[in-house]
């Protein structure tokens, strides 16, 4: 995908346009987004909220799963998601979400997706359940 492509798809949802998701890679096999943890997306402690990982892993988990909507599928929704937060992440601090399959089938895809800082650093660890509308 081109990354004009790739940014229009990121724009089509919203919530991701808010808390500024720049897709970098979108591919059936690999979604990969990066974003930037602004101040108004931290904790008073001036770290990035659970809230906003878990959102970030969502929607690049949503991006994948959409990539791999079986024919005559009109959509993709969340079913279930869980999150392990791993380490902190400060104001300023670009991070990458790097969604993979665990399972993609006529029903129900399931994806993994790693949030790491540019480091390597692993922050957190989202696995997501989607269902095929």
């Amino acid at each position: 995908m081109s990354n004009t492509q790739l940014q229009t798809m990121a724009a089509s949802m919203p919530f991701a346009a808010h808390i500024g998701l720049e897709l970098v890679e979108a591919s059936k096999d690999k979604v990969v987004g990066e974003v930037n943890v602004a101040a108004d997306k931290c904790t008073a402690g001036g770290i990035a909220h659970g809230g906003f990982l878990m959102t970030l892993a969502d929607c690049v988990g949503a991006v994948a799963a959409f990539l791999n909507l079986p024919e005559g599928a009109k959509g993709t929704t969340t079913t279930e998601s869980k999150t392990n937060l791993i380490a902190a992440a400060p104001a300023g601090t670009v991070l990458r979400a790097t969604a993979l399959p665990i399972s993609v089938g006529r029903r129900l895809q399931v994806w993994q997706t790693r949030v790491e800082t540019e480091s390597g650093k692993l922050v957190s660890l989202t696995t997501q359940t989607q269902l095929n509308l």
